[in-house]
């Protein structure tokens, strides 16, 4: 078993949960199948999560690309997600978890936003830890629209004529409440970000394993972050600290 140092456990941890439909295909199971089982992984990992103390989880749940999937498989994921709000929803407010979501959701089909507007109602006023669904997500987009957002400002008059700072930029974002992932994780053997948290990932960790998805165990969750707590950190210096020496 492998022994963890509580002072050093991540503060937020990111996970792009990868290889459902390849742990079916090896199965011969339908790719249906394999998200299902993926589900039930990530039920376990957000018990691990809190048992630990991890107090944000964030995963990537369906990108906007995701769309682009037939679209028997997009319905299925759909449903598959309004099951698990279902299922999980007393669990989440038993153990005190805020459910949260980043992204597009306004594109997802109506029974979804119903079960999560409820869950997220349900769930509003727990701390002891957040989970963070990326729903109909992309970083790409999010980035644009924080842009947007504030290009918006400044054309109406109502924002400051000084350049755009990174704190600025920060507070447009879906993620503006949230603080910055330490360690970010991708199963499956994928070495890539997927454009998954591309802004707030510049210096979080990152974490590869060959592990597909619904074979994601307890020991893989925590073998992660050993290798993270074995880690030196590193922080560089933000634009708007380089400004500051000007």
């Amino acid at each position: 078993m492998i022994d963890l140092n509580p002072k050093k456990i991540p503060g937020h941890i990111a996970i792009i949960m990868d290889g459902n439909g390849r742990w079916a295909t090896r199965q011969k199971l339908p790719r249906l199948e394999g998200h299902k089982k993926g589900c039930d992984v990530v039920d376990e990992v957000v018990t691990y999560a809190q048992d630990i103390g991890v107090k944000y989880l964030t995963l990537y749940s369906f990108s906007l690309e995701n769309w682009n999937r037939p679209p028997e498989e997009v319905k299925g994921l759909m449903n598959l997600l309004v099951d698990f709000l279902i299922a999980k929803k007393e669990k989440m407010i038993r153990n005190q978890i805020r459910l949260r979501i980043i992204g597009e959701s306004h594109l997802l089909p109506s029974p979804v936003i119903q079960e999560l507007s409820a869950t997220m109602e349900a769930t509003s006023h727990f701390q002891k830890m957040n989970l963070i669904l990326a729903l109909s997500y992309g970083s790409r987009n999010e980035m644009l629209r924080a842009f947007q957002k504030a290009l918006e400002k400044r054309l109406s008059g109502s924002g400051s004529p000084s350049p755009l700072t990174e704190e600025e930029f920060k507070a447009y974002l879906d993620t503006h409440d949230l603080p910055d992932p330490d360690l970010l994780i991708r199963t499956s053997g994928e070495y890539r970000m997927s454009n998954f948290l591309l802004w707030q990932g510049a210096y979080t960790e990152l974490y590869f394993t060959e592990t597909l998805w619904p074979d994601f165990k307890k020991e893989d969750f925590f073998k992660a972050i050993e290798e993270y707590q074995n880690r030196e950190r590193r922080f560089g210096l933000t634009s708007d600290q380089i400004r500051d020496f000007d």
